[in-house]
Formats: structure tokens, C-alpha cells, sequence
């Protein structure tokens, strides 16, 4: 598959099993993994090569944390001609893609995606966003990899919740798409993984050559996001993304549903569905109204006083961008279930 960009034409290379010689590894490369994916990955022998290790989490990906990353990487006397191989999930994508376009100006990476989140979304379009203090993804630019390589592999080593997140997040793309990808989605979610990451990569593919800097059509991917991102900040991220996301899509649906965007029988099928993915792990019982809106306030998308910016649905394939009042938005949370 190859994603025609305006900064760099860059392809993805799908594989059953990683194998080192995928690395592609000149002296003088670096890679740089996730230390959790380094501790599985019994069969990588780093032997000869350069590497570095990195947590992921959400400090790992803060201005103030990659200082430590880059003075690491010069001190393994690296230069402009050589590049990075990052190893990981979103986390490790991000810090290495920001890191990979500042230094020297610039320098080719290569990601090897690790999560089912990163191989069935993130890895492509190019998207990078760092913390910056207590404010989450602030720093932005488009960077994307000069190849991606995407093993199947790797997502045996993860656990239920990573996998039902990734399947949470790639449901998005599906339902924005239409209902066509939809069934196929419905068809082979629990049954074929790559059938799905594929799939999921060719509609943001579409997206992504149309709207590259999300000033368009790519903005209706914010469906389910806008709400989920609020449910991160409130559990203090203790709902994996995928699982927010879900969430996002539902109250979504629900706010469709109660402005008459959606009828009722269309809104609780979907419901179930959704809600199957997580199989109800999770629930809103932490979710308090105004720590909610707070929330919404502080997304990075929403500038206008007094209204969230989101998106709705008026059916499956039938996504689109509007602004609600804030305090319509109160009305809808309380009918929804969330805590006063």
C-alpha cells in the first residue's frame, strides 16, 4: 500500500512474523523501542546494532522528556545520513516522529507499529502530537515515517483490553465510511485481524490523500473523539483510548438520536454493537457532567465560547461537523447517565 503525500510518498509492507533483516539496519542507524515490546521480542537480536529503550507513557511523549531521548541519540554519534527505526505503539510513533523532524533539520524513520491501535490507525497520515507541562498534545506537526512495516506478530503479545481498544478505534473508521464497510467490519472484526487492519488503512488512506491537513472531510474521523478524549482527561486515562473512543461514538449517537438526526431503533442496535467490542469492562459511572465539560472546553478543536464542536450522525456513513451549546450539551449527558 502506498499513501501519496505532499511531504513524502511513503509505503506500508505487511508481514506475518518479524524477522531482523526487516530492520533494514545501516551502521550508524538507531532504533528506538518500547521497553515492554523489548522485553517480549525474544527473537530480535540487537546484537551489533544501536538501540535505545523508552517507556511508554504519556511522560515519554513530553517536550520536557525528549531532551533525554535526543541527547541519548547524539551520543551514539548519530548524523543526518542515518535514520530511526522506531519500535512501538502511538507513543513511540510520536516521540520519534517529532524527534525525527527536528533533528538536524530532519532525518528519515521507519515505524514498525506494535498495537493494534497504531497498525489499524495511527501509523499512517502522518499526525505527531507532544505534552507540553500538563496539557496534552499541544505540540503538533504532520511527519509521517519514510516506510511503515506492519508484522502481525506483535499483536500476539497483547493483552484483551489492548486488542479490544484497537478494535474500538478502527469501529470508527468503519461507521464513518458507510455500511458497506460496516458488515465487512461486522463480518470478520472477531475472526481476521490483518483482514481488518488492511481494510481500516485503505479508508484512512482515502481520507488522508483528500484532507492530508485535516481542514476538511478528514475532520468527520473526529466522530466518537471529541467525547472520548473528554473520557480520557476525566479517568485520568485509566479507559484505554479505543475503549474512550467507543464511548465517544455512543454519546454521540445518543445526542444524534435526541436532536432526530437518528431514529431510536438505529441508535440501540448501534449501541449494542459498541458496546459488545468492550463487552462492558468499563462503564460512565466515573463520568461527573461538569468535570466533563471542562474537559470538552480544553479540547485543542474547540474554539468557540460557549458551544462544543463535534461530530454527529444522521446514519451510518453519514457523519458530519456542528456546533452544540454547552449547555444543551448538560441536558443530554443527565439523560445519558452521567453524574450531576
Amino acid at each position: 500500500m502506498i499513501i501519496n503525500s505532499s511531504i513524502k510518498k511513503y509505503g506500508i509492507k505487511f508481514h506475518n512474523e518479524f524477522d531482523i533483516k526487516l530492520l533494514d539496519y545501516k551502521e550508524g542507524d538507531i532504533i528506538i523501542i518500547d521497553r515492554n515490546v523489548f522485553a517480549y521480542a525474544e527473537n530480535i537480536n540487537f546484537e551489533n546494532m544501536k538501540y535505545i529503550t523508552i517507556e511508554a507513557s504519556e511522560k515519554t511523549k513530553s517536550y520536557d522528556y525528549l531532551p533525554i531521548v535526543i541527547d541519548k541519540i547524539l551520543s551514539k554519534s548519530f548524523n543526518k545520513k542515518n535514520k530511526l527505526i522506531a519500535i512501538g505503539g502511538g507513543i513511540t510513533q510520536d516521540a520519534v516522529s517529532f524527534i525525527s523532524s527536528i533533528l538536524f533539520r530532519g532525518v528519515d524513520w521507519v515505524f514498525f507499529p506494535t498495537t493494534l491501535l497504531a497498525q489499524g490507525d495511527s501509523c499512517i497520515g502522518g499526525k505527531t502530537s507532544i505534552n507540553f507541562g500538563k496539557y496534552k498534545n499541544q505540540l503538533d506537526n504532520f511527519n509521517p515515517p519514510n516506510e511503515i512495516v506492519i508484522c502481525n506478530s506483535f499483536t500476539k503479545t497483547l493483552d484483551d483490553i489492548d486488542i479490544k481498544s484497537g478494535l474500538g478505534e478502527m469501529l470508527h473508521f468503519y461507521l464513518v465510511s458507510g455500511q458497506d464497510d460496516f458488515n465487512f467490519y461486522k463480518k470478520y472484526y472477531e475472526t481476521n485481524r490483518l483482514k481488518i487492519i488492511k481494510r481500516c488503512l485503505e479508508i484512512k488512506k482515502g481520507f488522508v490523500e483528500r484532507d492530508e491537513f485535516d481542514q476538511n472531510e478528514r475532520l468527520l474521523l473526529n466522530y466518537g473523539h471529541t467525547f472520548g478524549h473528554a473520557i480520557e482527561n476525566i479517568t485520568n486515562y485509566k479507559y484505554p483510548h479505543g475503549i474512550s473512543v467507543c464511548f465517544g461514538m455512543d454519546i454521540a449517537n445518543f445526542i444524534s438520536m435526541r436532536l432526530g438526526f437518528i431514529d431510536t431503533d438505529l441508535y440501540v442496535s448501534l449501541k449494542d454493537f459498541i458496546f459488545n467490542i468492550h463487552k462492558q469492562h468499563y462503564n460512565y459511572s466515573d463520568c461527573n457532567i461538569e468535570s466533563f465539560i471542562n474537559a470538552l472546553k480544553k479540547d485543542k478543536k474547540n474554539n468557540l465560547t460557549g458551544h462544543i464542536n463535534c461530530v454527529l450522525t444522521k446514519g451510518i456513513g453519514n457523519m458530519f461537523l456542528t456546533n452544540i451549546p454547552i449547555d444543551s450539551i448538560k441536558k443530554y449527558l443527565e439523560e445519558y447517565g452521567f453524574n450531576k
